[in-house]
């Protein structure tokens, strides 16, 4: 590694498992401070330990305000300042088109896309109130660029995430904070397990993750690695004249 993000403290949401604790690995291997904020605690001090004294755990449910300040607040508490936040944090729960309810609508949104503005706005004020500039990187999807029939819920909140993205990249361009996402494709991440558990109960085996996988053109599906150098190269000094912009990892599936 290179130390890219030597001595940066780097809060990644979601970070207790899958892509997430792939970037946080990555953090620490570049010389940053990572904060595994996760709604599973226990996962999240297990990364946070295997990752030793430059991370910490902390408990957050991105939907609620109060917890995701009080995750920035104790980032910097640890490590004395902010220098950049990963929206990372996310859920899916499948059903066929017609049968989506208020209910999972709402819920999806709710950690997907809420999450996402909330965090953005909750790191933002960090970085105004420490007087820094300072990196946001969400994790959007290709579900966000294209609609799947039974992810509709979360391609419209990862659609809503592309949006955020541009629109906080304009409002905070003149504070010097810049705000980027990355699309992943299809990952081999718990998510997709239980994807692929529900799709079975639905009655569609073969609609989950192999069969998305056979149309990826460099022929396989990624893993939570392929993400960290695009996750590093967003939250390093490298990207500074970036912002507002959503980078595709997925192998050459969607191709927009």
């Amino acid at each position: 590694m290179t130390d890219r993000l030597l001595g940066k403290t780097i809060v990644v949401t979601g970070g207790a498992s899958g892509i997430g604790a792939a970037i946080a690995r990555g953090v620490v291997a570049e010389g940053g401070n990572a904060v595994v904020a996760d709604l599973d605690r226990t996962s999240a001090e297990t990364v946070a330990a295997e990752l030793g004294s430059r991370a910490i755990a902390v408990q957050m449910d991105v939907s609620d305000r109060a917890q995701v300040r009080a995750g920035v607040k104790r980032a910097v508490q640890a490590f004395g300042r902010l220098d950049a936040y990963f929206n990372n944090a996310g859920m899916n729960v499948p059903m066929p088109f017609l049968d989506i309810t208020e209910t999972n609508f709402e819920q999806v949104m709710r950690v997907n896309a809420l999450g996402v503005l909330i965090g953005i706005q909750e790191a933002a004020r960090q970085f105004l109130e420490q007087g820094s500039t300072g990196k946001i990187v969400n994790t959007a999807s290709i579900a966000g660029r294209t609609g799947f029939p039974d992810f509709a819920p979360y391609s419209a909140a990862k659609a809503a995430v592309i949006s955020l993205t541009q629109a906080a990249a304009r409002a905070l361009a003149p504070q010097r904070i810049t705000v980027n996402a990355f699309a992943p494709g299809v990952v081999a991440t718990p998510l997709w397990t239980k994807l692929d558990a529900d799709l079975a109960q639905m009655g569609k085996p073969d609609a989950g993750f192999e069969s998305m996988a056979a149309d990826i053109l460099l022929g396989r599906a990624a893993v939570p690695e392929d993400i960290v150098p695009t996750a590093v190269f967003l939250a390093a000094s490298d990207s500074d004249y970036i912002t507002g912009q959503v980078i595709p990892i997925e192998g050459g599936m969607i191709l927009v």
